[in-house]
């Protein structure tokens, strides 16, 4: 399907300027964020595209390129332009630019919109491998990784005497006003203090294990529950297993991105699964009951007499089920007639006997391709 107009989707005309764009892209990105939609199939795909959008038309280099050539000077193939920009791309992007779920779900902000207390954590993102029998089951996993944890020595609060205090620059407000003259009045900016980074507070006595951060970065194994039917690009979000915010802030959240193994039997097709056959030509010809791998075991499955290279057979219910529910997918095997290459006397004696008897003779074929192809071009 081809790709809309950047500013269809976001709802702009092509004049609009840089923070109109960003407004237009926040509020999208609200109504379809996917953790706000968990039972819209449609939404992650529309949260995706918005985003895309934004990337491109928020940044003026890659906005002028896609003004001149449109799509194509800003895909993969074009200078300094996008390649695939999957799901976790766009998750990656809103979090940048929009502070990830604190904006998402709301946060407290104190005077001027700046957020006060404890800052909340970064959200973490790992990627999980996972087997294709492992996707047709569901699985729980133990993973490893590095987080940014509470410092025990002392307890999280970075200060050796546990107390922090007020910031003499900013007198605690976590702002710096500074007003500025001109023939047209005076003007007062408000900035974040520089010296506590809008916390209001500084420490004076730094925790030695953790150097005033009130965290240490720790591994951590957490067990993961990835549900039956996942593909590659899902992803999972655990509330509140990423890292600790500094100084006692909350955690923010582990993002699982799915990454399914290459099969060495099996590829997959949606919910089923389709995988080679190869039989001898006696099966094909009378028929067999045989007995094939499948992703929880092996089954039986009869070869109906006269099976010819290329037909599917279809072993049902024995594919992947669908993710959130629903029916399972089918196994199909596609059948391919192997032919001998090495034959002893008596086997070649036996075949010759056979090699002129009617039912052993392929029909008589159409027309060829070419035949075809020459007869179109002169009628």
């Amino acid at each position: 399907m081809a790709e809309r107009d950047y500013y269809e989707v976001l709802g702009v005309d092509r004049t609009a300027p840089a923070e109109e764009i960003k407004r237009a892209y926040r509020r999208l990105a609200m109504q379809y964020h996917p953790d706000r939609n968990p039972d819209d199939p449609e939404a992650p795909e529309k949260f995706r595209e918005a985003t895309r959008a934004y990337e491109i038309l928020h940044d003026p280099r890659l906005r002028d390129r896609y003004d001149q050539f449109g799509h194509a000077g800003v895909g993969a193939g074009s200078r300094g332009g996008f390649g695939d920009f999957d799901l976790s791309d766009a998750l990656r992007a809103f979090m940048r630019d929009f502070g990830g779920f604190e904006d998402l779900f709301g946060r407290s902000r104190g005077r001027g919109g700046r957020s006060r207390g404890p800052f909340r954590g970064s959200d973490v993102q790992t990627r999980l491998r996972v087997s294709l029998e492992e996707v047709a089951t569901g699985v729980e996993k133990t993973i490893r990784v590095k987080l940014l944890q509470r410092c025990e020595t002392c307890d999280g609060k970075g200060t050796t005497s546990g107390e922090a205090t007020s910031c003499p620059t900013c007198q605690g407000s976590g702002e710096v006003r500074q007003a500025q003259r001109s023939i047209f009045g005076q003007f007062v900016s408000v900035h974040v203090c520089p010296r506590c980074e809008g916390e209001g507070k500084v420490i004076t006595d730094p925790c030695r294990t953790c150097g005033g951060e009130g965290r240490v970065r720790e591994d951590r194994r957490i067990k993961v529950r990835i549900p039956a039917g996942v593909e590659s690009g899902n992803y999972l979000t655990l509330r509140g297993e990423g890292n600790v915010g500094p100084r006692g802030g909350p955690q923010g959240d582990l993002l699982i991105v799915i990454e399914v193994e290459p099969h060495p039997i099996f590829e997959r097709s949606g919910e089923d699964v389709v995988f080679d056959l190869g039989i001898s030509f006696p099966q094909a010809a009378l028929g067999a009951e045989i007995e094939v791998p499948t992703l929880n075991g092996a089954a039986a499955l009869t070869i109906p007499p006269g099976t010819q290279s290329g037909d599917v057979l279809r072993l049902t219910g024995r594919g992947i089920p669908r993710l959130g529910g629903g029916a399972r997918g089918d196994q199909l095997a596609q059948v391919s007639v192997w032919v001998p290459t090495r034959l002893s006397a008596e086997e070649r004696r036996a075949l010759e006997a056979l090699a002129d008897a009617e039912n052993f003779l392929p029909p008589k074929s159409g027309k060829g391709f070419w035949s075809k192809v020459r007869e179109a071009f002169t009628t």
